[in-house]
């Protein structure tokens, strides 16, 4: 039977890494962890992902002490999985600060994500208490803000769904410093299993278009000079669309999953089988592209049950293969049942949509234009937040037309030119 438990032999946290990357911003990198963004202003310090375990966060603030005392303002999540949250608490930050729409994540998937993620990777979350439930962000964001640490300003912003549905990029323009999280990967194998792989290359794109001078990726060491970062991109991007396109193709033959496993495995071996990971997160990227190939916009959430269907049908030992219309049907469903849970719960206080909106555009082709579709004043009234490190709404993305996707899943209508024009004004 396959053995989908991370067998690496690697022992997180060895030969650790803190690179300079530019003016006041460094990377922390270490085997077997995901990787933690530091930047330091005058006023204080900004931390990119929070690593795993406390105890691993710890390694990195000891990293950050051997420069400056100045103390976290704040520590951004580029996304909800539990690697790159669960130690957060250890920077004693002002604010912890996450998209909306990883919040949204993590109030349907965190319980899962952690309970899966310590068994499958239970050397990484070693000496986590068992109780640990999850983070939650203080602060959240609907698709960018501005923080000024002090002759420093840094942008977060959201550019689209690829690696989950609410990625945040942390771009610092006077370094030409850009914190990818997940989203780039440079010699770890990227984990798809709750992508939006149709909507990922479209991310990278934007990514590009700051022509960032040095890059932090999700893992591993940094890239570092315009000719590596722009490699970053487009060997994450050759990964995603070969996992996607191999997938794709599997299902239109009508192949069921064991096979498309086989076959998707074959295409993207030759270039990435000797990248950190690819074979512990093969399962989960060839479920999740079959899934979207099927027509699952939305990742079902990864449970103890499901973890074991799909090992069952990868090994042959269960009936699991191609989904019927009905089953992919009832999927959906499911998942937009948490969502609607989710939103019952977080309603805007100041109540400018039903739930029954919010849900339409949580399963929209891209939730980056609805995000941009919200007013501005929302994301800069952050109770809690100090004066110096105050918010501003405010994006540098080139786009067109083309890129906005309204609710429906279609690119904006002949006729509907304001519409797409408003949202591309709020995004500038």
């Amino acid at each position: 039977m396959m053995d989908m438990k991370n067998r690496s032999e690697t022992v997180p946290g060895e030969n650790e890494r803190f690179e300079e990357l530019g003016r006041g911003c460094y990377a922390y990198s270490a085997d077997g962890c995901t990787n933690t963004g530091v930047i330091i202003g005058d006023r204080g310090v900004l931390i990119v992902d929070g690593q795993a375990t406390p105890a691993l966060a710890e390694k990195v603030l000891a990293k950050v002490r051997e420069l400056t005392d100045k103390p976290v303002k704040q520590v951004v999540l580029t996304h909800f999985h539990a690697a790159s949250v669960l130690g957060a608490s250890a920077f004693e930050p002002g604010e912890i600060i996450a998209s909306d729409l990883t919040r949204r994540m993590m109030d349907t998937r965190s319980r899962e994500e952690i309970r899966v993620s310590r068994e499958l990777n239970p050397v990484l979350f070693e000496g986590l208490a068992g109780e640990t439930t999850g983070i939650a962000p203080s602060m959240t964001i609907a698709s960018s803000m501005t923080i000024d640490l002090g002759g420093m300003d840094v942008r977060l912003m959201h550019l689209g769904r690829g690696h989950t549905m609410g990625d945040l990029v942390v771009w610092v323009p006077g370094s030409s410093v850009l914190f990818a999280g997940d989203l780039v990967q440079k010699s770890a194998a990227p984990y798809c299993g709750d992508a939006h792989l149709a909507d990922w290359p479209r991310a990278l794109d934007r990514i590009s278009a700051f022509r960032p001078n040095a890059l932090m990726p999700g893992s591993g060491k940094s890239a570092i000079g315009a000719q590596a970062v722009a490699a970053a991109i487009e060997t994450t991007r050759d990964f995603v669309v070969t996992l996607r396109d191999g997938a794709a193709a599997c299902v239109e033959q009508s192949l069921g999953l064991k096979d498309t496993f086989q076959a998707v495995s074959d295409a993207l071996a030759p270039h990435f089988a000797s990248w950190a990971d690819f074979e512990f997160h093969l399962p989960f990227n060839v479920a999740r592209a079959y899934d979207e190939a099927l027509g699952l916009d939305q990742p079902q959430v990864w449970t103890r049950e499901r973890c074991a269907d799909l090992q069952d049908a990868l090994s042959g030992a269960g009936t699991a293969g191609q989904p019927t219309a009905e089953q992919a049907a009832d999927a959906v469903e499911t998942v937009e049942e948490q969502l609607t849970a989710a939103e019952t719960d977080h309603v805007d206080d100041a109540g400018e949509a039903g739930s029954e909106e919010r849900v339409a555009g949580l399963v929209s082709d891209s939730d980056f234009a609805a995000s941009l579709a919200l007013a501005p004043e929302e994301d800069t009234d952050h109770d809690g937040l100090e004066p110096e490190g105050q918010a501003q709404e405010e994006t540098t993305l080139d786009l067109s037309a083309e890129d906005i996707i309204v609710s429906d899943g279609e690119t904006v209508a002949d006729g509907s030119d304001s519409q797409a024009e408003k949202i591309l004004e709020n995004a500038r």
